[in-house]
């Protein structure tokens, strides 16, 4: 939601190809997610090329099947800065 709104804002728009999940404190940082093996397979069938999720989630990443590992670009936020340097289209 914070990616969005900031897009908005900015009149900049998101890349179709990232997908994010984690949830953000007021001072922008990244929070640990659940059920991050049913989210980046949903992002796999839904033709995403690269997911964002928190760091804190790290350890999780290894227990992703293979295929997923092997199909994903997998990039680790700690703050909201970290996902717009990914997720935003730049000029």
């Amino acid at each position: 939601l914070t990616t969005a709104i900031i897009s908005c804002l900015s009149k900049t728009p998101v890349n179709p190809d990232v997908a994010m999940t984690g949830e953000v404190t007021l001072r922008g940082n990244a929070l640990p997610i659940g059920g991050l093996r049913e989210k980046s397979l949903a992002a796999l069938r839904s033709g995403i090329k690269t997911i964002i999720v928190p760091l804190e989630n790290k350890k999780d990443v290894a227990e992703l099947p293979e295929e997923v590992k092997n199909a994903l670009k997998i990039i680790y936020m700690k703050n909201v800065d970290d996902a717009l340097e990914i997720a935003l289209f730049k000029e």
